[in-house]
């Protein structure tokens, strides 16, 4: 048992620590808030936590024994750790193919834009004309405002893809603007909690309760929706400044 006992604090250690140090640099680089929030991760960091700090150093606690020959003892944590590999492979490719790239202000609400909602041809057409929009591997989160083209051909183009599915012009760095830009339009945009979409009523009256907590006036146009693939957020915006003081859950 004494030899079990230290195989599992040893494999358990091992994998908390290549675990902890892939997914902090991941949450510290492009996850932190609101990113975890909006991207909805958790099932594959669950899987990722399930099978390499649950499921694998369980299964050497049970294969382990001080009498079993060394080469068969490899053998089979080398099994265990293989599995492990895929699995943190899997999560770890996962997660980096879906990394926020950017926060992104288009229309009346905030959007974020993951790694993946940028195609290869839109890359492409984004390093030849708004070189400075276009995302590389070490990009990390920015805000920017995202309007449609004023051509209206253009225009038309991507409202009707979007509609049917297709690309939103969030997903085309070429059409990106300093965010800077964007405050006098996205003033003009600005709501009360109330009149603010995406929300039920049970959730707005959590929201103005979180918001009156804060200390944050909640019958000012101030507000707007920060939606990804999560539950969306309210994002609370000082409207003299147009910066944002501070964003909360609805749930």
């Amino acid at each position: 048992m004494k030899f079990r006992l230290k195989a599992l604090g040893l494999h358990l250690l091992a994998s908390t620590v290549v675990l902890s140090s892939i997914l902090g640099t991941l949450y510290l680089g492009w996850y932190h808030w609101p990113g975890w929030h909006l991207t909805d991760v958790v099932h594959v960091v669950i899987v990722m936590v399930g099978v390499d700090v649950v499921l694998g150093p369980l299964l050497t606690f049970t294969i382990a024994r001080s009498t079993k020959p060394r080469r068969e003892l490899t053998r089979d944590i080398g099994m265990i750790v293989a599995v492990q590999l895929v699995a943190l492979v899997y999560g770890t490719v996962s997660l980096w193919h879906g990394r926020p790239l950017y926060y992104a202000f288009s229309e009346s609400i905030l959007q974020l834009v993951q790694a993946y909602d940028i195609d290869d041809q839109e890359l492409a057409l984004a390093r030849r004309q708004k070189a400075e929009f276009a995302p590389h591997w070490y990009s990390l989160p920015r805000w920017i405002w995202a309007p449609l083209p004023e051509d209206p051909d253009e225009r038309g183009k991507i409202v009707a893809a979007a509609i049917t599915g297709g690309d939103d012009v969030i997903s085309m760095p070429r059409y990106f603007k300093p965010w800077e830009q964007g405050l006098p339009k996205l003033r003009t945009e600005l709501k009360k909690v109330d009149a603010v979409a995406y929300f039920s009523t049970g959730e707005k009256k959590l929201l103005k309760e979180r918001m009156r907590a804060a200390g944050l006036p909640t019958d000012q146009l101030n507000s707007m929706p920060l939606t990804g693939r999560g539950h969306p957020l309210l994002a609370v915006f000082d409207p003299a400044s147009v910066k944002i003081i501070a964003i909360f859950r609805a749930r």
